[in-house]
């Protein structure tokens, strides 16, 4: 889910850069593209990947 959201917001930041502008309140092209990535490291770290239920890998036992 968080890279979902990673890579709309990567969109979001492309295309800001593409046309040169901020958002008001110092919103760049740049602060976009450094939240995607803070997004991605927290996919990659297990952060909102991992199901509550206990399904999945981590919630089976080996054989």
């Amino acid at each position: 889910m968080l890279a979902v959201v990673a890579a709309i917001i990567f969109g979001l930041g492309f295309l800001l850069d593409l046309v040169n502008v901020r958002i008001p309140g110092g919103i760049s092209g740049m602060t976009l593209v450094l939240l995607g990535l803070t997004l991605l490291a927290l996919h990659q770290a297990g952060i909102g990947t991992a199901s509550f239920r206990g399904s999945g890998w981590r919630g089976r036992a080996r054989r």
